[in-house]
């Protein structure tokens, strides 16, 4: 493994906060600068190119999440959000402790998502026409608890009120 310099992990560190201040200004304005999305991916793309997946042993905690933060909001690259799960998942495989659980539960129902099937962890929502936030559809609904515990997400109901309070 090719070691990752400092100068790599904080210009993951800048592209999350450039990704943030832009949702950030985006909630207030209600206008969406694609490009910061655009510009991180292409970015991130080459450094995983590079390295693989950016594993919490590699580049600790916050960095690892920061990553698939980026990955998670490249909905414009469903092909790259895909590798980077396949990245993620070989290495869970290996060593659940080496990537967040919950990291690849969201890249799951994002990509599943964007791909117009149903979630399986229930982290994915949108507003309707009556404002209110409901989640996107999911794949066996009855099991999901069990799916959520089983990745350290919290029950789906408290998630679901908790996503509700948010957006007030």
């Amino acid at each position: 493994m090719i070691p990752i310099s400092k100068k790599i992990k904080k210009e993951i560190t800048d592209m999350v906060n450039e990704d943030q201040k832009m949702r950030q200004k985006a909630e207030k304005t209600g206008v969406w600068n694609k490009k910061v999305d655009k510009e991180n991916t292409k970015k991130l793309k080459k450094i995983i190119e590079k390295y693989g997946w950016l594993s919490i042993s590699v580049v600790g905690k916050k960095v690892s999440h920061d990553a698939w933060l980026l990955v998670q909001h490249a909905d414009h690259d469903i092909k790259f959000q895909e590798k980077c799960l396949e990245l993620m998942n070989k290495i869970f495989e290996s060593n659940k402790n080496d990537v967040l659980k919950k990291d690849v539960a969201f890249l799951t129902d994002r990509i599943r998502v964007n791909k117009h099937r149903p979630q399986i962890f229930g982290t994915q929502f949108y507003i309707n026409k009556q404002k209110i936030l409901v989640p996107r559809p999911i794949k066996n609904e009855k099991d999901i608890d069990k799916r959520r515990k089983e990745y350290g997400l919290p029950f789906f109901k408290s998630y679901l009120n908790m996503a509700k309070s948010y957006k007030k």
